[in-house]
């Protein structure tokens, strides 16, 4: 996996603004894919406008921008046998937001369940769906994962980037049982099941982003409180366990995890402190750590790392600009805070990122802006760094 050797890389948290017209046309299918050499035509064509803007912006570490992903559930529940994409039910409500929901009930009427948080996402409401099992999990998105290599390896061709990763759901379900006998039964046929994805990704040369807000959220604050603790950082480390069974002999230094604390723009007072879960996140079997830093929640969180060690050989992804704001930070900013993990953990062990996905967070021109101050930011730092 690339490292900061001689200068601040570069890299994002992976998604990015796609077309209306895929978006439209995915939410039209069932599975959240078309068939069709129309579709694939136009999906090819947006992975290679993304890297090839990515790379203008002076990106080092791209991604396909999860072109062909249009919400997590349709995405999963599309390569996922025995699984069913399901409207909520009467009395059935989402979990977002947890204790947030009930100190900002107004707030989460009038903005966050509308789906207003989302920017230009036509068709898209938060939490109205969930994943059901309902039968032996199976792994059955052979040819969407392929699309998923071909397109990004077509995209590269002739563009000037260092490296290149595909993000995929964690191994562990959010999935409502209907079918095993126990919860420890489905654990662990979904993880096999997810595993399959990250092999075909790794095995085809790219790296492996695994999207894990699960790791770090675990119920937020409010659960935290509830339960202890002691119990609290038990539930995170079974989590882990399950990660780091569905990541069993692919090499740790072709996979980076991404946590955060969800992409909705909400006041996110009940997040789980980073600094009782920073360690089991160090746990999975994982070379780089993507992480919020760069927000108005967690931008303090860097002290950890003047008693948190970083494993020998481990690479960290902070996010020094933000998805939670349209505001742009300034390029010194960025250098500032890429500087202050740098005198904490080394210099060649920081890539800059960003906090979350940028695409349906920021309006288009905003993301783009936020991404080349990402680069002048680098930039910035690596001149002092290096000096």
């Amino acid at each position: 996996m690339l490292r900061s050797t001689d200068r601040i890389m570069t890299t994002h948290a992976g998604r990015l603004q796609r077309p209306d017209y895929l978006t439209e046309a995915m939410l039209a299918h069932p599975r959240g894919r078309p068939d069709g050499d129309q579709f694939r035509a136009q999906l090819r064509s947006a992975v290679a406008e993304a890297v090839r803007e990515q790379a203008e912006l002076g990106v080092d570490v791209v991604s396909d921008g999860e072109m062909g992903k249009v919400t997590w559930s349709s995405y999963v529940g599309g390569r996922l046998g025995g699984c069913e994409e399901r409207p909520l039910g009467p009395g059935e409500t989402t979990t977002v937001g947890g204790a947030d929901r009930r100190a900002f009930p107004q707030f989460f009427a009038e903005f966050i369940d509308r789906g207003d948080y989302y920017y230009k996402s036509p068709g898209i409401t938060l939490g109205n769906f969930r994943l059901v099992c309902t039968g032996p999990i199976t792994y059955i998105g052979q040819a969407a994962v392929q699309q998923d290599i071909e397109n990004l390896r077509a995209a590269l061709q002739g563009v000037d980037v260092r490296e290149a990763f595909i993000p995929a759901a964690p191994p562990v379900s959010s999935v409502k049982n209907e079918f095993y006998q126990s919860e420890a039964d489905l654990r662990q046929a979904y993880a096999d099941a997810m595993r399959e994805e990250y092999r075909a990704i790794v095995d085809a040369g790219f790296i492996v982003q695994i999207d894990d807000p699960g790791l770090v959220i675990q119920g937020g604050a409010s659960v935290l409180s509830a339960i202890g603790l002691d119990a609290f950082r038990r539930r995170v480390a079974e989590h882990v366990e399950v990660v780091n069974y569905a990541l069993r002999s692919i090499p740790e230094h072709r996979v980076r995890l991404h946590v955060c604390w969800g992409g909705w723009h909400a006041p996110h007072t009940d997040d789980t402190p980073f600094r009782h879960v920073v360690d089991l996140m160090l746990e999975v079997h994982a070379q780089a750590y993507s992480f919020e830093a760069g927000n108005a929640r967690h931008a303090h969180e860097w002290m950890l790392w003047r008693d948190v060690r970083l494993p020998e050989g481990k690479i960290l992804i902070p996010g020094v600009v933000s998805h939670t704001t349209n505001a742009v930070e300034q390029p010194e900013l960025v250098a500032w805070r890429l500087s202050l993990f740098a005198g904490l953990v080394g210099r060649e062990n920081v890539l800059a990122g960003t906090d979350c996905g940028l695409g349906f967070r920021a309006h288009p021109e905003v993301a783009r802006a936020k991404l080349q101050a990402l680069a002048e930011g680098a930039r910035l730092a690596s001149q002092q760094l290096w000096a």
